[in-house]
């Protein structure tokens, strides 16, 4: 049977898939509207212990601060990020219209004093003196060399006495953070960089100078928080001139502004109307609240994770189109995410890209035995918890990725064995094995979930999601009650994934 023919066959039902949708989007709306009615129902406790902020825009809802890197972000948007970032779409468009040749040096300079205005003489001398050590070390050409020399960088960002003096280089730990943030992103570039370099021949070392490695390390949309872009992409795409239109740009910039305000508008309604954060942040309410909201607190949190960066994303990569670059793909919604490895493909593209090309593939990655894809996927993931600090809760979130990423796999490659294939085509019809499917997606999906939660609450949230949802209905004497309300978090947080499977032909499903 051909490809479309066993296509045809694996189209569910009309009914069924409005039925689907229904469920979906009815479980969505409903335990948004629990997580509401309890936000409302704690709103003097959180207001107490954490202080709401009393909100302008919304009809004058309260507002939930208390994710931090929304609130930081927009504040160092409002106040000079923007700006800055405007001023280098002026320059970028006017070396487009009047010097292309000139304009990654033109852009250069404009990132090195955006660099010192904001981070201070003393900021822009760390990130340049980072750059030179990097190139130092890469002029050995050995990878290994390389690798060691990016994480001595990345770890004097943990050394308690560094951390104390660069401290006092500025008035307040807003100033301080953006340091630390900026310098643990530029890591990753200088680390490409110095790859790039080591596995060039010597006829391309021209294209890999010291001058190239500063231009994309003070590249300015992409300086304080990425998203990440490889060297080889940015480079190639920089000298690279393209007929230029500024009519075309206009039209481009518009489009983007209102998309962007569009999710930024999204976001700030979702902390006016669920105290997320707030509720997550304190044990109590957590375990006290029914399991719809409970679930839709799981939902919620992720997705508010999503359009944030939506718009932390959405901003540099409307300006990498502006200068004529082709930005990483801007982050799916979790919603849509059936497994770990399609989570960590799809939602940070540039850090994903980053993470194979450097790491994984270079490791032995899924075309080596299955040790060898093992041991790349742990090391990948140990550089990725490392990385974004190195906390426990961190290693705990990198360590379930892992695992699911380890399993499905290794489900992958067992499924691809012939007979275990032929039988399974042989026993269950193209709709029973797309069925099949969705029952097994849809506990990565619950699992994916539980390790954001980690990541984004920490241990104690999601030893909360572990205890109630997994725990507490085998134990419970009321077991007839809790099944049914385990059924119901299980329809929440897992149907889209089985949705999305629905997306999916059935010879993409069989493997």
């Amino acid at each position: 049977m051909d490809g479309s023919a066993a296509a045809g066959l694996g189209v569910l039902p009309g009914w069924e898939m409005a039925a689907y949708l229904c469920l979906t989007v009815g479980s969505h709306l409903y335990s948004f509207y629990e997580v509401h009615r309890v936000s409302h129902k704690y709103e003097g406790d959180i207001d107490r212990n954490f202080g709401l902020e009393q909100g302008t825009l919304f009809w004058g809802l309260k507002k939930d601060p208390l994710d931090f890197e929304w609130s930081y972000w927009v504040e160092w948007g409002r106040e000079r990020i923007l700006w800055l970032l405007a001023g280098h779409l002026l320059v970028s468009q006017m070396c487009r219209l009047f010097m292309e040749k000139y304009k990654p040096w033109c852009l250069m300079v404009y990132g090195m004093a955006a660099c010192w205005f904001l981070l201070g003489i003393k900021g822009f001398a760390v990130i340049l003196l980072y750059a030179a050590i990097s190139f130092a070390v890469a002029q050995f050409q050995i990878s290994l060399l390389t690798w060691m020399c990016s994480l001595v960088l990345l770890s004097t960002l943990h050394i308690p006495a560094v951390e104390e003096a660069k401290r006092k280089w500025y008035d307040n730990e807003n100033e301080y953070y953006l340091l630390l943030f900026t310098v643990s992103v530029r890591c990753l570039f200088y680390t490409s960089f110095s790859l790039e370099y080591c596995w060039h021949e010597p006829a391309q070392k021209s294209s890999h100078s010291f001058l190239w490695m500063l231009a994309y390390v003070f590249y300015y949309p992409l300086f304080h928080n990425g998203p990440l872009m490889n060297f080889d992409e940015f480079s190639k795409q920089m000298r690279k001139q393209e007929a230029f239109s500024l009519k075309t740009n206009v039209g481009i910039l518009i489009v983007g502004i209102i998309r962007i305000f569009f999710w930024w508008c999204l976001a700030e309604l979702m902390i006016h109307l669920m105290y997320i954060h707030a509720i997550c942040s304190s044990s109590p309410p957590l375990e006290a609240v029914s399991y719809w909201a409970l679930g839709g607190l799981a939902l919620a949190q992720v997705l508010f994770f999503y359009v944030k960066y939506l718009v932390l994303y959405g901003v540099p990569s409307l300006l990498l189109r502006m200068d004529g670059l082709k930005p990483p793909a801007l982050p799916r919604c979790v919603s849509l995410m059936h497994s770990f490895t399609k989570m960590w493909r799809s939602f940070d593209v540039g850090l994903h890209h980053f993470l194979v090309r450097y790491i994984y593939v270079p490791m032995g990655g899924s075309q080596s035995s299955l040790p060898g894809m093992i041991f790349s996927t742990v090391l990948t993931f140990a550089f990725v918890s490392y990385w974004h600090g190195g906390q426990s809760y961190l290693w705990y979130w990198g360590a379930l990725n892992c695992l699911g990423v380890i399993v499905e796999n290794g489900i992958k490659r067992i499924l691809s064995v012939s007979l275990i294939r032929d039988l399974i085509e042989h026993f269950f019809s193209p709709r029973i094995r797309r069925r099949l499917h969705a029952v097994l997606a849809s506990v990565c999906t619950s699992m994916l979930i539980l390790s954001n939660l980690i990541f984004l609450g920490g241990n104690h949230v999601g030893k909360i999601y572990w205890n109630r949802i997994f725990m507490e209905a085998w134990k419970s004497q009321q077991s007839a009650v809790d099944w049914k309300i385990s059924s119901l978090l299980l329809i929440l947080i897992c149907f889209p994934a089985r949705w999305y499977c629905d997306r999916f032909s059935v010879s993409q499903i069989s493997v």
